[in-house]
């Protein structure tokens, strides 16, 4: 039975006391309610709810000031050590029906320590843009935090990036750890071993148990082997969907291999190796072709500060992990968004995924259209031929690709009754999409295409059907 946060063990030397900004108003945007079904929280009122997640009253037997967690991080692969928490801090710890630990952050909760000239505070576009990307990967089997509340505050904010002034919110988002690659970074920079150790076993201790172990130079290996696969999965799985997270900085890597801080992500219209979704990404450092090479270079600068306290050779195995893991993880999740099972021979089924991406390339097919259009293979031929890029499938160039099709085995076959799969185009978000869903909000507060996106994306859930996989933690 947890009697206080497990954060508080650690929390004086990796977070400082924070304090939430006083907004003018709160209206509530959008309120998880499956998620808050999970944690025992669904049962609080509207008012409850605003009152816990703009004004941050805290939860009962709860974190009772929220803390502003410190750290470090390759920025564009340049070290800052300025870095920490700045509109941000970790309201709270608390359990789902599993007994798994989770986190509740926040974003745009006001400054701290750490806000350096940032004034706090997140745009409601910037809030929304989080809540569709988060909710979509969810649905499409990707580990990534949830967002849990958005409530708009009732400022103006100032931005280069935006029509300014733009309006601002707070975000709540539901994860399984709020610690970082740069969390480690940091008491590395400073040298400071011990804090580095204390870190290592809590992470041990409340997510990876099964690496926890008294001599620290087993444990730490164990520890970057098991933080290699999930994040190895995690890059798989946005690879799998065409998703390019845009910002790649170690401090937007945790520990539990969740994909999380939504800025300037995109979704590939068609496969395109060099598409980058940040602006000011100019060298293409995070592009979608390069996400995979990023993913081990993030996981080799956290194995660095490891070093401190252990042998850079067992380290240095504990990394191999990353490309079979990519691999398998790469597979079995284009599989699962095709709805077929694997033929069970790793060479196999990466061939059909090169032949397949090389057609998509070639004929700039919609990504996601194609994965919707043959949902259990062969079994939604007829679908796919009604398709609106059915031409492209009738096209000479395709036969490779479906005669490698046709060999996988669908899966589940009874959830093409789905009415999902009888729409013409799968739900997406590309960036034309979310513009037009952010257009009425912006002119006369008209938020029915963003709940119906929203309605859209729960009925590619539901139709997908794809196992979440969970995440291991102390109960």
């Amino acid at each position: 039975m947890q009697t206080k946060p497990p954060i508080l063990e650690i929390s004086e030397a990796f977070a400082d006391v924070s304090k939430a900004a006083t907004f003018s108003k709160s209206v509530l945007r959008f309120r998880n309610t499956r998620w808050a079904r999970q944690v025992g929280l669904d049962r609080l009122s509207d008012d409850e709810w605003i009152a816990h997640f703009a004004a941050f009253t805290p939860l009962e037997g709860n974190l009772q000031q929220p803390l502003a967690m410190r750290y470090h991080g390759h920025q564009f692969g340049v070290y800052n050590p300025e870095l920490g928490d700045g509109r941000g801090f970790l309201f709270a710890q608390i359990r789902d029906e599993a007994g798994r630990l989770l986190d509740l952050g926040t974003k745009g909760s006001g400054q701290t320590r750490w806000s350096r000239q940032g004034d706090g505070r997140l745009t409601l576009k910037g809030g929304v843009r989080e809540v569709l990307a988060a909710q979509y990967l969810e649905a499409h089997g990707v580990k990534t935090s949830k967002p849990f509340s958005l409530i708009e505050t009732g400022e103006d904010l100032q931005r280069n990036d935006e029509p300014s002034p733009t309006r601002s919110s707070v975000l709540v988002r539901l994860s399984h750890s709020h610690i970082r690659f740069g969390t480690f970074q940091r008491v590395a920079y400073l040298d400071e071993r011990e804090n580095l150790a204390r870190l290592i076993r809590h992470c041990a201790e409340y997510y990876y148990p099964d690496t926890l172990d008294d001599d620290l130079g087993v444990m730490a290996p164990a520890l970057l082997d098991r933080i290699t696969a999930q994040t190895a999965r995690m890059v798989a799985q946005w690879m799998a969907c065409g998703f390019v997270h845009g910002v790649m900085n170690t401090d937007n890597f945790n520990i539990t291999g969740e994909s999380f801080d939504y800025g300037p992500w995109r979704f590939l219209p068609w496969s395109d190796p060099n598409f980058t979704a940040a602006y000011f990404d100019q060298q293409g450092l995070y592009r979608f072709g390069r996400q995979p090479t990023q993913g081990l270079w993030a996981l080799q600068q956290l194995a660095a500060t490891f070093t401190l306290i252990c042998d850079a050779e067992p380290l240095s195995e504990a990394l191999q992990t990353y490309e079979s893991t990519y691999q398998h993880a790469l597979a079995d999740h284009n599989l699962k968004l095709f709805g077929l099972k694997s033929s069970g021979d790793l060479k196999t089924d990466l061939t059909f995924l090169q032949t397949l991406y090389n057609w998509m390339s070639e004929t700039k097919a919609p990504w996601a259209q194609v994965f919707f259009d043959w949902f259990c293979g062969r079994q939604s031929e007829a679908r796919a031929k009604a398709s609106p890029i059915g031409e492209l499938y009738a096209g000479e160039a395709f036969a490779p690709v479906f005669d490698q099709l046709s060999g996988f085995e669908p899966d589940r076959t009874d959830r093409l009754a789905h009415a999902y799969w009888q729409r013409r185009s799968p739900v997406t978000l590309l960036y034309d999409d979310v513009e037009a869903l952010w257009a009425p909000i912006a002119e006369s507060d008209d938020w029915s295409a963003f709940h119906q996106v929203l309605d859209d994306i729960e009925d590619a859930r539901l139709a997908l059907d794809i196992p979440f996989e969970k995440a291991v933690s102390k109960a």
